[in-house]
């Protein structure tokens, strides 16, 4: 009984585990859509910078690991915020 407890116990935590990490996935894949979509906001001035942003952020990504895949979001979050900063010419 106590063995199948702790199995029950430990699959449970692998599958939660592996949701997170694909939840962070996903996270990654919609900042780097959602900056596409802001392309048209973009100023020709800070358009070579998100170029670079997600050049890295997609490097990061196609290193499959946890680490690359936070690194993703922490680099696409902040280009997002950059973006929505530029758009209300600064203000926040």
């Amino acid at each position: 009984m106590k063995r199948s407890v702790l199995l029950g116990l430990f699959v449970t935590a692998s599958l939660m585990a592996s949701t997170s990490f694909a939840a962070e996935k996903d996270l990654c894949a919609t900042n780097l859509q959602t900056i596409e979509d802001s392309k048209a906001q973009i100023s020709p001035e800070m358009s070579e910078q998100v170029q670079a942003s997600v050049d890295k952020a997609k490097a990061d990504h196609a290193t499959g690991t946890k680490k690359g895949t936070e690194d993703c979001i922490a680099e696409t979050t902040q280009t997002i915020q950059d973006i929505q900063k530029s758009g209300d010419g600064g203000k926040q």
